[in-house]
């Protein structure tokens, strides 16, 4: 997508549809105001007749208003002014582009940016609307036979800005090439996206960009590395498993860098503990988390951002085998901990404590891992947002903090020593899953194994998966924006 900046007023401006906002009782914008009294008031003839209301997210397209050189105007409703936020601005603007996408039109023009959101600016409203217009425009259609009647996506966007946004824009549409990217990972069916299926698209991103560069562990490298608990997860399972390691340098190679670890779980049946058929079909976006990581790697090499980050992806199928692993099996972990299996559907938690020790030989200034990890985590905090846990709440704040800038919110989760009761063992170390407090136990597990080093566990097993009510939607490629914005504010210092 063409995005173009530009001052104008919205009554000359040539497009196939302009947006523009309307406040809650009819209150007008700028832009609105000037386009209602050039076109004889017809704006405010459809608030009158109740047509439109201007509550947040409401939408309607207005054709050919007279005195108006554009063939369309859309109304995009803000809710009332006094109770504006971002998120209800970022509301407001995700429902417009995805109205927008529908229409018959390859341009448009966006006003909304001359709108004052507390606590933001314009270069924030500016990267906002990029994203969101980038994102609205994905669509994931290439299995049906019978394309989308629509056959022309969007092709240029005009964007009012008053001040030089050029770094926001680009920022916007980095970050929605992450997400993009992100969703059609983890929408691709698993039959398809197998394990070394992720691997190829790793070294597909890695000749994109020729600041990426990949390596990934074939089986026999992990035997060699002693990786007990992730070979374990993948050994039922046709598709042997990989470990998919893609540096990005922006830096001096003395810098430490930040590591990223990425839950890629391609199918997960629940292995010899296996799941109940209804939604099984959904476990194809077990890999949300590595789906994320490929993500995130894309929007910050794409942005050229002066940082060393390690993106890690442990990447397998759980499926049920004569060679699988069982409930009662004690694997010996690649740090030499020692775990016995209760539940073989808690196998996340086992491919990626592998690949957390994997991580000390970057030396790393902080590690983060991103998994669907917990259906305790969709109890807890439904789809709305990300559990943050972290062996450092400064760390924690810093995560939640670029999740309010991000738009892509979280929550700080608690991580302490009483939870870790529930992981005893008769037999090893430990047991890979407790009863109680699943998303908690959980990243108590994860945590035995990042002792080395700065660490936090995001699950987005509610925010990366689609929610029960927008199945049709797909896979929402979070947490990629609050990562990219972490990375960018630290970049930055």
């Amino acid at each position: 997508m063409k995005f173009e900046l530009m001052q104008q007023d919205p009554t000359t401006i040539s497009s196939q549809c302009i947006m523009v906002g309307v406040f809650e009782k009819g209150e007008l914008t700028s832009a609105s105001q000037l386009i209602d009294k050039s076109s004889d008031n017809q704006i405010s003839q459809v608030i009158e007749r109740g047509d439109f209301t201007g509550e947040t997210g409401q939408v309607i397209v207005l054709h050919h208003l007279n005195g108006i050189k554009a063939e369309r105007i859309m109304l995009v409703g803000l809710g009332a002014k006094d109770k504006l936020t971002a998120t209800g601005f970022c509301k407001a603007i995700q429902t417009a582009f995805a109205t927008l996408v529908k229409l018959p039109i390859n341009n448009a023009a966006c006003l909304l940016t001359e709108i004052d959101v507390p606590e933001t600016n314009e270069n924030w409203r500016v990267r906002m609307l990029a994203q969101a217009a980038e994102t609205a425009n994905y669509k994931f259609d290439q299995f049906k036979s019978q394309k989308s009647a629509k056959t022309c996506l969007l092709e240029t966007v005009k964007i009012a800005a008053k001040n030089n946004v050029e770094i926001a824009l680009k920022e916007g549409q980095a970050i929605a090439h992450g997400v993009n990217l992100a969703r059609q990972l983890a929408n691709m069916p698993c039959n398809i996206c197998t394990p070394a299926y992720l691997a190829e698209q790793a070294k597909a991103l890695a000749n994109e960009f020729s600041n990426l560069k990949v390596n990934v562990l074939e089986k026999t490298d992990m035997v060699e590395l002693k990786m007990g608990a992730l070979l374990a997860v993948g050994q039922g399972s046709a598709n042997p498993p990989k470990l998919i390691e893609l540096n990005y340098q922006g830096t001096s190679s003395d810098k430490a860098p930040i590591v990223l670890v990425g839950k890629g779980i391609t199918f997960d049946t629940g292995g010899i503990s296996l799941k109940p058929p209804a939604g099984m079909e959904d476990m194809k976006f077990d890999m949300g988390g590595a789906a994320s990581v490929i993500g995130t790697m894309r929007a910050i090499a794409e942005l050229k951002l002066p940082i060393n980050v390690v993106g890690l992806v442990p990447t397998a199928e759980n499926m049920p085998d004569g060679n699988s692993y069982r409930p009662g099996d004690i694997l010996t972990s690649m740090s030499g901990q020692t775990i016995e299996v209760v539940n073989t559907d808690a196998e996340g938690r086992l491919i990626l404590c592998d690949a957390l020790t994997y991580a000390e030989r970057f030396k790393p200034a902080t590690v983060i891992d991103i998994a669907t990890l917990t259906g305790a985590m969709v109890i807890s905090l439904g789809y709305l947002l990300n559990g943050v846990f972290s062996n450092q709440d400064e760390l924690a704040n810093e995560l939640v903090a670029a999740s309010k800038r991000s738009n892509d919110p979280a929550w700080h989760m608690p991580l302490v020593e009483e939870y870790h009761e529930g992981l005893k063992s008769n037999y090893a170390d430990m047991i890979n899953a407790s009863k109680l407090a699943g998303a908690i136990t959980a990243a108590c597990f994860l945590s035995k194994f990042t002792k080395q080093y700065r660490w936090a566990h995001i699950d987005c097993a509610g925010t990366a998966m689609p929610a029960d009510s927008n199945k049709a939607g797909g896979a929402t490629g979070r947490p990629v924006p609050l990562l990219v914005e972490y990375l960018l504010h630290v970049s930055s210092r």
